[in-house]
């Protein structure tokens, strides 16, 4: 399972891979302590735990590039700051707690529905990730595609964390009002792009190097995690509504600022009803 075999080359799903689904599935498996972290915590952890996989496991094997080595470093920081980020912020941030106890985010899941939850989050994080498995797989070398990816993906780490400070500062200043500052002014969900963002870069850097029906796999992954991240900025804007709909300024604001895509023209995912 640790041994690069020439004959997975172009296969979607080697023995190789199934070490990466392990990897994940010991990242992402302290959603049974609470079901949420599943898709959560685990998320960003699962993620960290694969760039570190891929780095320790290429030094050893001499199999890391330079494009691959800087993918991986980008994992393990993308994963470690978003998966920090969640997890301190569910364990200090009081209002967060209530907002996730009064939607039902806590309860304890019965172990079956965990259980299958863990499974499809190892295949997730697995297959979202498989764009850089694949490179070092088929034993491709570095081009234009790999840089261009890396580029993507550090614009949207900057972005995600320029986004989570600038919301932080803004709720420390005035709890009760909505983030219209600083990314907010463009985008009401920037984190929720910047997620989209670098997912969209690690696709791109699998140009050139994923081979013919392993596309299926990378494909499949970027447009669940796209169809995720739409789903949360839903989910975020009817408890927005909810909170803020009767606020004029905030009327103004979510039906002027794009809400998921900056620079496009799609102020609402759903009907908006105010009284």
């Amino acid at each position: 399972m640790l041994k690069l075999d020439p004959s997975y080359i172009g296969k979607v799903w080697p023995l190789f891979m199934w070490t990466v689904t392990i990897v994940a599935a010991l990242g992402c498996c302290m959603g049974f302590h609470e079901f949420v972290w599943f898709m959560s915590v685990g998320y960003g952890f699962a993620v960290m735990c694969i760039g570190l996989f891929h780095l320790i496991f290429g030094i050893f094997a001499k199999t890391l590039t330079v494009a691959t080595a800087i993918m991986s470093v980008l994992f393990v920081i993308y994963g470690y700051r978003l998966g920090g980020y969640i997890l301190k912020r569910e364990l200090t941030n009081a209002a967060y707690r209530k907002t996730l106890e009064s939607t039902g985010s806590t309860k304890k899941a019965p172990l079956p529905a965990a259980i299958f939850m863990w499974l499809y989050s190892m295949w997730m994080y697995t297959a979202e990730t498989s764009s850089v498995t694949y490179r070092i797989i088929n034993r491709s070398h570095d081009n234009f595609f790999a840089y261009l990816g890396i580029v993507i993906m550090i614009a949207a780490i900057v972005g995600e964390a320029t986004a989570d400070r600038q919301k932080s500062a803004a709720k420390k200043k005035n709890p009760k009002r909505f983030c219209d500052t600083g990314l907010f002014r463009y985008v009401r969900c920037p984190n929720y792009f910047s997620e989209i963002l670098f997912w969209f870069g690690v696709t791109v850097s699998g140009i050139g190097a994923v081979q013919g029906k392993q596309w299926i796999m990378v494909i499949i992954a970027f447009i669940l995690i796209a169809f995720v991240m739409y789903n949360s900025a839903q989910r975020l804007e009817l408890r927005h509504e909810k909170t803020y709909g009767l606020d004029p300024e905030y009327q103004k604001y979510s039906d002027t600022v794009p809400l998921l895509f900056p620079f496009t023209k799609q102020y609402h995912s759903m009907k908006v009803y105010r009284d």
